[in-house]
């Protein structure tokens, strides 16, 4: 398997070895994640799988794997957490779809849509059981490290559901959210993935940080291509975030500019865009602003963080995977 920049995870693994490694390594957890959530309620198994058989990208697991190549891959527990924080990641993925209403998951019915919003909510809990029960057998500092995961999922969940508090900048208060909601799984992708490979303890904690970093900056990323993409590269229509007025980097950066010249822009994407109308005339004011640019500028400097923490680890052909993956947070946005 050769990841390429080009692919939607944007790690582009070119040793054979590694690629080969990496692939086995995914096969195993794939086949893991079906036998791990198969309960004996068939109702159960049915909606339990249907985000497993819908697929994904399966990036977090694909970083634990990574991050194992810096101790000894072939351990048993790697595989293992890498089930346990791809449970985690689906299980909050039931629980996003109630709360924005989602119709669609990965180019399939949503759970939310198929089996109710209960039903949802549920069957997330019981992915979260899932991985629980897995994480147990893993020892107590990786439940410790779970349950401190699980605990920054949700706090990033709430920070983002009650807004910046008065007088909190707008901006810190976005990137906050981001480091819980996304970077936190991610981190303990790494975490995980070096920690049970035997890796330095020194090792451990860089590939920890770095996770965090480029889970941060892959979602500003996804930022900007909602508004500057033409396409679906994003995966998703241009400027569904600013139809559905949710404030992301660029536009909270607009939204703090006092120029004059961006008054109607600020207007405009300080409520959803429901007129199609006015979501043309946002998108064109906001493609044209100096926010997008800042936005830019903060994506880089995240890239730029995780490149200098990758600097610091072994020359080995799983760093140079990683790179590529610094790499094409900004790529792909130019």
């Amino acid at each position: 398997m050769t990841v390429t920049s080009g692919s939607t995870t944007g790690i582009d693994i070119v040793d054979p070895a590694l690629s080969t490694a990496v692939r086995d390594g995914l096969d195993r957890v794939e086949k893991a994640l079906r036998e791990t959530v198969e309960s004996a309620d068939d109702f159960v198994t049915e909606a339990a799988r249907h985000l497993v058989d819908a697929g994904g990208k399966r990036f977090r697991p694909l970083l634990a794997l990574l991050a194992a190549q810096f101790g000894d891959p072939t351990a048993d527990e790697v595989i293992q957490a890498a089930v346990v924080v791809e449970l985690t990641h689906l299980a909050t993925l039931y629980h996003d779809d109630v709360m924005d209403e989602a119709a669609v998951r990965r180019g399939a019915e949503s759970a939310n849509s198929r089996y109710t919003n209960t039903v949802a909510i549920l069957t997330g809990d019981y992915l979260f059981a899932c991985a629980s029960d897995i994480v147990s057998g893993l020892g107590p500092d990786a439940v410790r490290i779970q349950a401190r995961t699980f605990s920054r999922l949700v706090t990033g969940q709430i920070r983002e559901t009650a807004g910046p508090q008065n007088g909190a900048d707008p901006v810190q208060h976005y990137l906050h959210v981001v480091a819980e909601k996304t970077g936190s799984l991610i981190a303990t992708s790494g975490r995980f993935g070096a920690q049970f490979a035997g890796a330095p303890a020194e090792v451990v904690e860089t590939l920890t940080t770095y996770g965090e970093v480029i889970g941060v900056a892959f979602q500003l990323s996804d930022d900007l291509l909602d508004i500057a993409s033409e396409s679906l590269q994003s995966g998703k229509t241009p400027g569904t975030d600013l139809r559905e007025g949710i404030p992301t980097l660029p536009v909270l950066y607009a939204l703090a500019s006092d120029d004059p010249a961006e008054a109607r822009l600020r207007q405009l994407v300080s409520r959803p865009l429901v007129d199609d109308g006015e979501h043309a005339e946002a998108l064109e004011l906001l493609r044209r602003s100096p926010a997008m640019l800042t936005a830019r500028a903060t994506l880089e400097e995240y890239a730029a963080e995780a490149c200098r923490l990758l600097a610091t680890l072994p020359e080995i052909p799983a760093r140079n995977a990683l790179q590529t993956l610094a790499d094409f947070v900004v790529a792909r946005t130019g």
